[in-house]
């Protein structure tokens, strides 16, 4: 089984392309096969070295590994040219000598024959006409002569598929400029690298017919072709920029995972045929299959993402979290990585106890903010709802938490058997003590457990915020006073 993802390097890897390189590359693998890249580089002007490296590191950052080196369909001009001159000999195709403008102007008297026009204008010519046309220099495309009848196959995806040939028009093969158009070029090189299953999008089923036409023309084996459902927006269109698609490049740079990336491509139109979501690039190898291939298109939900992101997180060891937080902690970086270093088991406790809130690496990052700064900003939310309504009794709280921490045992057990005691001598549920606290600690309303934040913060660095929380409240005193 040899399979393709044949990008165009005229911009960047996108979701839906990559969902369909990831397809190809599964099915390769699953069944032993070999996965090819080939570049659609055709179009000289908008082509560009850059796109291609941003493709590639792209595919790279995924995991997809191709098998033998990328393929150019720019080098294969003389092939493909020599395909279109064999059908021409072999009088399965014709030269077009119609100009631009009469063709606009036929079209414009009758729209129904302008697809007709060419082939009847060739047919009308005396024997020897169009070789003497041709050698005198006058331009021409060479176009195919669709045959009567209807062009079927069988979709991998979607079973038996008919196209009736009248509904083709006599394709171009070589424009005049002796180029070759993208079914020649397409057909030409699947046959060349021996492509056996071509998977893609919905959105080339139209050009499947004609490609089969050229195959059976050459006399060569025809692949057997799979169309993948289309990826929708929540709105049900296309998706597209406008819906916040972005380039998988962005993606990597919003602190997606690779890992959490594929699992969300393989689920936009494959079913694993139970409810499970979170899966490995080993289990998808060992569970992808085509009959599995949904025919109705999906849609991109970007918060599944998040959530699958948060999922792949969470199975990560601390080595590989270090740097994806130390990457957005910025003036904290060096604080930050010194401690990490020189206290690894630590800093496993901190990841364990953030990575339940986290959905990526800077929501880990800002999360462990706290643990590292000398001072903390606090959430101006967090201060109304829980120091500002009572601020009298919010100094009280965390006066009597300062001087009962200064005395317990440094556990999470014997942290809380403390607070609880202290709420009952002060009349309070354990509530009225956490909240304050927890803004003291964090400067935010919500954090992990509470007696879990006060273990991995520590003694020091715990009593420290109180002591920054009670100095806030006494400015904010003075300055409404």
């Amino acid at each position: 089984m040899r399979l393709r993802f044949a990008p165009s390097p005229t911009g960047h890897l996108h979701v839906g392309g990559a969902r369909t390189a990831l397809f190809n590359w599964l099915l390769a693998r699953r069944e032993g096969g070999v996965f090819l890249l080939r570049i659609e580089d055709t179009d000289r002007e908008r082509s560009s070295v850059e796109m291609l490296d941003a493709i590639l590191e792209g595919l790279r950052w995924m995991g997809l590994d191709w098998d033998e080196e990328p393929f150019h369909q720019s080098r294969g001009l003389e092939r493909h040219q020599a395909d279109a001159h064999r059908l021409l000999r072999e009088g399965l195709a014709y030269r077009d000598f119609t100009r631009p403008e009469e063709l606009v102007r036929i079209r414009q008297e009758d729209p129904t024959r302008a697809a007709r026009y060419p082939r009847e204008a060739a047919d009308a010519m005396a024997p020897g006409e169009s070789e003497e046309r041709a050698h005198g220099g006058e331009p021409f495309a060479v176009r195919f002569k669709v045959p009567a009848g209807a062009t079927r196959w069988k979709d991998l995806v979607h079973g038996s598929l008919r196209f009736r040939n009248t509904d083709l028009e006599d394709l171009v093969l070589l424009r005049a400029d002796g180029t070759p158009t993208y079914n020649l070029a397409v057909a030409s090189d699947d046959h060349h690298q021996r492509i056996t299953h071509v998977i893609r999008g919905d959105d080339h089923i139209s050009n499947t017919p004609k490609q089969i036409l050229l195959h059976e023309a050459l006399g060569r084996p025809v692949p057997e072709f799979a169309h993948v459902p289309m990826i929708l927006g929540p709105d049900g269109k296309r998706l597209s920029k406008r819906h916040g698609a972005a380039a998988i490049g962005e993606y990597r740079k919003r602190g997606i995972l690779p890992e959490a990336m594929v699992n969300f491509l393989a689920l936009l139109g494959w079913s694993p045929g139970t409810d499970e979501e979170v899966f490995s690039m080993e289990e998808l190898v060992s569970r992808f299959s085509l009959d599995r291939v949904l025919k109705k298109s999906s849609v991109f939900d970007p918060d599944k993402l998040q959530w699958l992101n948060g999922r792949h997180l969470a199975k990560l060891p601390a080595s590989r979290l270090a740097p994806m937080i130390l990457q957005e902690l910025g003036e904290l970086r060096g604080v930050a990585e010194e401690r990490i270093a020189g206290e690894p088991e630590w800093f496993a406790s901190l990841a364990e106890l953030l990575l339940p809130r986290a959905r990526s690496g800077r929501d880990l990052a800002e999360q462990a903010r706290p643990y590292f700064a000398e001072r903390i900003d606090y959430d101006p939310e967090a201060v109304r709802k829980h120091w500002r309504k009572d601020p009298e009794t919010a100094v009280a709280h965390l006066e009597a938490l300062r001087a009962c921490f200064h005395e317990v045992e440094w556990t999470e057990d014997a942290l809380e058997t403390a607070l609880r005691a202290l709420a009952k001598e002060r009349g309070v549920g354990a509530g009225k003590l956490i909240h304050p606290l927890r803004v003291a600690l964090t400067g935010q309303a919500v954090s992990p457990g509470i007696f879990e934040v006060l273990a991995v913060m520590g003694r020091n660095l715990s009593l420290a915020r109180i002591d920054q929380a009670l100095e806030e409240l006494e400015a904010a005193h003075r300055r409404d006073s």
